[in-house]
């Protein structure tokens, strides 16, 4: 995984509650058997039309997003399945920070396990940013949440924070036990050589 960086872009505005990981990546997209790929069929119903043509009036077809980092969107982002293609997807597409009131439990632990970070703000906080019209500057390092109309700051766990910050998936995390796992092996080889 790539650190995270500060990331200031123009925000995409996605106005719907009750997103379901089934809406960000559609079922009959699955088969891809690597994390990427996805980014082309993210919101796959709601961007094209039944012959494949882009739909006029959604929000990601809009060439004024083109480059966008950021997604905003209501609340109880990320329900449904428990599917990680669902941030893969996201990530695939370009998106880093997804905003919202509230997040599936399960699709917000796979956002910071693919590199995206998902911010929880309240609800006033998250129509200022709706309405503003500049770009948002999203700094971990120090939390915060920046643009023209909006100055605050936003919680994440240490561990999700370091996690992003220093780009580690599980298996970065887990050799950073290196030491200690062969200290145990080690010991127990010794006491229990038959285990080994």
């Amino acid at each position: 995984m790539e650190p995270f960086k500060k990331i200031s872009s123009i925000a995409t505005p996605l106005d719907k509650v009750n997103v379901d990981t089934d809406q960000i990546i559609p079922k009959q997209f699955l088969k891809l058997i690597q994390k990427t790929g996805f980014g082309q069929y993210l919101f796959y119903d709601w961007r094209y039309e039944k012959d494949g043509t882009p739909r006029k009036d959604f929000v990601l077809n809009d060439s004024k997003y083109k480059n966008s980092k950021i997604l905003l969107t209501r609340s109880n982002f990320g329900c449904g399945s428990s599917r990680e293609h669902a941030a893969w997807a996201l990530l695939d597409f370009g998106f880093k920070v997804v905003i919202s009131t509230s997040f599936a439990d399960i699709f917000f632990n796979n956002c910071f396990k693919n590199g995206i970070l998902p911010i929880k703000v309240d609800e006033h906080i998250l129509q200022k940013l709706f309405e503003s019209k500049s770009e948002i500057e999203i700094d971990l390092e120090k939390q915060t949440i920046r643009n023209n109309d909006v100055n605050v700051s936003f919680h994440i766990e240490p561990h999700w924070k370091k996690i992003l910050l220093e780009g580690l998936d599980d298996i970065a995390i887990t050799l950073n036990y290196d030491d200690k796992i062969s200290k145990y092996e080690n010991v127990n080889r010794t006491s229990n050589p038959r285990a080994f």
